[in-house]
């Protein structure tokens, strides 16, 4: 006999928050992925264009960690028409030891968007100038809100200005994000005018064409692309990566099969086999970072399987010490005397 832990979306979210400890935690992952023998295979996708969908399944295995996470993240576009959420999901943390399940973690979305989030703080904290305290935010969904609150953990943010396609929605997320964060957030009607003057600028988007163009940056801002998760999502002209002076990878090998990256090597401006830093380089001291206050710089980020192992452990794990979620008691498959498991024929 043995115990699953299953915690749901309301579990989770009294024990895992967007706070210093889950930027800690994303940050050591990458940190993980410069310096040890991960296993992290290339993304698992599903396309359902008829519904907007996708589907994404990732996976990494840390030496060290005792479990690993597999997860199922779909994202339908058109769900807000219905009521919806764009974006759900789940993740199954299995024993690196034996194989078998720990714990299911019923997130819908939850812990990927704490990840995600988290991520985009620990890019900035690498590579964006320690005074930037003006954050453009392109996107106006749940990301975009959770960016904006990460970055507040990492950097002096008093200003903060939000783009959206729907303008309406870009003044609601302002006037929740100000009277949540306690700074002004303004609603921009043009990308340009929210871009200009910032130190930081975030898309969060799934847009499938550039909407922000290398003319409109400006010396010292630093560029956190996340929505180019998917080959055919493009946020950045391809341009903005030749301008940079310091052009950074989550997984130099995902980026150029699906980021940002990707369109440039498409466009051929960027060469197949260019190398450039991953993020957990410049974490490891192994490659450089911003090295002074007029670079341009940008950090690719398309989502790695570790980040997903690294959260879905620390959940686990306090989830253990507040004894939140329910423990489900199965009864383990008999043995064969060759230790493998007796099953009835297929």
């Amino acid at each position: 006999m043995r115990e699953i832990a299953i915690l749901t979306e309301a579990d989770l979210r009294k024990i895992v928050k967007l706070d210093a400890a889950a930027v800690e935690c994303v940050e050591g992952a990458f940190h993980a992925l410069a310096t040890k023998a991960v296993a992290m295979p290339p993304i698992l996708r599903l396309d359902i264009p008829e519904s907007r969908g996708e589907v994404d399944v990732k996976t990494a295995y840390v030496p060290g960690l005792d479990g690993f996470a597999i997860k199922i993240s779909p994202g339908f576009f058109d769900n807000p028409k219905y009521g919806l959420p764009s974006t759900n999901g789940m993740m199954v943390l299995l024993s690196t030891k034996t194989g078998l399940v720990q714990a299911l973690l019923l997130d819908n979305g939850f812990l990927t968007d704490v990840r995600t989030a988290a991520a985009g703080a620990v890019a900035a904290k690498h590579l964006a100038r320690e005074d930037a305290s003006v954050v453009a935010i392109l996107g106006a969904g749940m990301q975009a809100r959770l960016q904006l609150q990460a970055l507040a953990l990492v950097r002096p943010v008093r200003e903060a200005r939000i783009w959206a396609r729907d303008f309406e929605k870009a003044e609601a997320a302002a006037r929740e994000l100000a009277l949540s964060l306690g700074f002004p957030v303004t609603a921009c009607k043009h990308v340009q005018s929210a871009v200009s003057g910032s130190q930081i600028i975030v898309s969060t988007t799934p847009a499938d064409r550039p909407i922000l163009k290398a003319e409109w940056l400006e010396a010292g801002q630093h560029v956190t692309a996340m929505g180019s998760d998917a080959e055919h999502k493009n946020e950045v002209d391809p341009a903005v990566i030749i301008k940079a002076d310091l052009y950074v990878a989550d997984s130099l090998k995902q980026t150029r099969r699906l980021g940002e990256l990707h369109h440039a090597i498409n466009a051929g401006a960027v060469a197949s086999d260019a190398v450039f830093p991953e993020l957990g380089q410049i974490i490891a001291g192994i490659e450089h970072g911003r090295t002074n206050d007029t670079q341009i710089t940008i950090c690719d980020l398309t989502g790695t399987g570790i980040q997903d192992t690294a959260i879905a452990t620390l959940a686990f794990e306090r989830s253990r010490a507040s004894e939140v979620g329910t423990l489900f008691a199965t009864a383990g498959r008999s043995s064969d005397e060759d230790g493998r498991t007796a099953t009835a024929p297929a």
